[in-house]
């Protein structure tokens, strides 16, 4: 069917006409009929001939702009399906040779990638062709299997030689030239262009051999292996302590320090009133006097002639039982008295870090104190806190006699099975006597393990230890453990 084609001249004489039609139209449209409505109060403006010819010259020139518009692209439209048309109609083997043709001479860039390239079939192959193509396959295979026993020969570099190497190219070199001609000169378009590759691979797939029968070592299931549990763990009421050594600071900042002032104003004081500074100190930090000055010197003053007058130095515990009427703060001021004679007045003020050669030398001096060779050992070689230190002078100034068992010399790494003990970082000391009495068959309510273990839960927070074990449980860092039944252990 012949396209019909539209010229521009045609087309714009007819659009030229049917303008001047529509405004002849519109300029001859009779008027309204004199005749008009006697309701209406006001009729209205009639529109002007000029602006009804624009209008009208407006909308003709839309409409047929919208045809001519639409007729153009339908003959695009008609001309595109009759190329598509004739194409298809156009004879199937020259389009296949020159497509085939094309892809193959992209796609036959090496010997691995033509054995990718093939041909369509058009024709059935018959049986001469397929006995054809079985004698091929066979002559490839047997040229393959040639080349690759030639292969493990020219492996290694010793048995490799010329005329192996020049054999292995000559064998790659027919089968591949075979293939190639056997290609040209087929008839069948199914026939695949052969490649060195892809007749190894055939053989491979051929010379696999089945495996029909059970694997020769069964495979063991694995099983999952669980570490077993901490024994305190499996205990009701019991858990685990893990502990995480630290080096710990010093237990008087700067905050709990004396002030230099208040250190003379407090032992001008007590000297005085012939009183000792250390029980007007407790009495003050019993009270609940923080600071770095708990009092003035009025205050100070006042405190001291107190004490004196109830007779302090005789008995310090009943004057602060008279001083406040309480027995708890009577324990705690004696106890906080002590512990500030152990340190001494200096370390106060300037800190026990500061003070710690100072107090190890008065420790190993004192004969109130029993160490064995390896803790003095221990002590003269620094390897014990500062804290220990003071707890041994402090239990010295509350007992009178000490003998400590235990320091860091002669203690197993673990104390239980995973955790390291205090003793081997230098925080922990045990005590087996104390005011001559063996810990040992001591341990009774009343007695005096219970009074060492109650004046150790006296001492200051910043001094007091986070492990107080032996056959009592007093509460707070208090607690019984079986194998404690000959000693005291403190540890930090």
């Amino acid at each position: 069917m012949p396209l019909r084609r539209h010229r521009l001249p045609s087309l714009i004489a007819r659009f030229v006409l049917l303008s001047l039609a529509a405004v002849s139209l519109a300029v001859l449209r009779p008027a309204r009929r004199p005749g008009a409505r006697a309701d209406q109060i006001r009729a209205p403006k009639r529109r002007s001939g000029v602006r009804r010819v624009a209008v009208s010259l407006t909308f003709a020139t839309l409409f047929f702009a919208g045809a001519a518009f639409s007729a153009g692209a339908g003959d695009l439209l008609v001309e595109a399906v009759e190329d598509q048309h004739a194409a298809a109609s156009a004879p199937a083997g020259e389009a296949s040779s020159e497509s085939s043709d094309g892809e193959c001479s992209d796609l036959r860039r090496s010997d691995w990638d033509a054995e990718d390239c093939t041909e369509p079939a058009s024709e059935p192959a018959t049986e001469a062709s397929a006995d054809q193509a079985a004698a091929e396959d066979s002559s490839l295979s047997n040229a393959v299997q040639e080349a690759a026993e030639a292969l493990p020969e020219a492996a290694s570099p010793e048995k490799a030689t010329p005329s192996t190497t020049a054999a292995i190219a000559a064998a790659a070199g027919n089968v591949i030239q075979s293939g190639n001609s056997d290609a040209r000169a087929g008839d069948s378009p199914s026939s695949q262009a052969p490649s060195l590759s892809n007749a190894v691979r055939q053989r491979a797939k051929r010379s696999r051999p089945r495996e029909t029968g059970p694997p020769v070592i069964a495979p063991q299931p694995r099983r999952a292996s669980y570490a077993k549990a901490d024994a305190e763990a499996e205990v009701p009421g019991m858990a685990s302590t893990i502990w995480l050594h630290r080096a710990l600071p010093d237990p008087t900042p700067a905050s709990r320090r004396l002030t230099r002032p208040f250190a003379r104003s407090l032992r001008y004081a007590s000297a005085k009133h012939h009183v000792h500074w250390s029980i007007v100190l407790g009495v003050l930090r019993a009270r609940g006097d923080r600071g770095s000055a708990p009092a003035t010197r009025k205050g100070l003053d006042r405190l001291a002639r107190n004490l004196s007058r109830l007779n302090v130095r005789q008995d310090e515990w009943n004057a602060a039982l008279a001083l406040e009427g309480r027995t708890a703060f009577a324990d705690r001021a004696v106890a906080l008295a002590r512990y500030h004679r152990a340190v001494g007045l200096n370390a106060l003020v300037r800190g026990l870090e500061w003070a710690k050669p100072m107090l190890t030398r008065k420790l190993l001096a004192d004969q109130r104190v029993s160490i064995y060779p390896g803790g003095r050992a221990d002590l003269k070689a620094g390897r014990v806190n500062v804290r220990v230190v003071v707890l041994i002078r402090y239990m010295a100034e509350a007992h009178g006699q000490v003998t400590v068992s235990c320091l860091e010399a002669g203690h197993a790494l673990y104390s239980r099975p995973g955790v390291i003990s205090r003793h081997i970082y230098g925080l922990a000391v045990d005590f087996s006597a104390l005011e001559g009495k063996s810990i040992a068959g001591n341990q009774e309510p009343g007695g005096v393990t219970e009074m060492a273990v109650r004046n150790i839960l006296l001492l200051p927070a910043e001094l007091r230890p986070l492990q107080v074990i032996s056959l009592l449980g007093l509460g707070g860092p208090s607690f019984p453990l079986a194998n404690h039944d000959d000693h005291i252990h403190a540890g930090f």
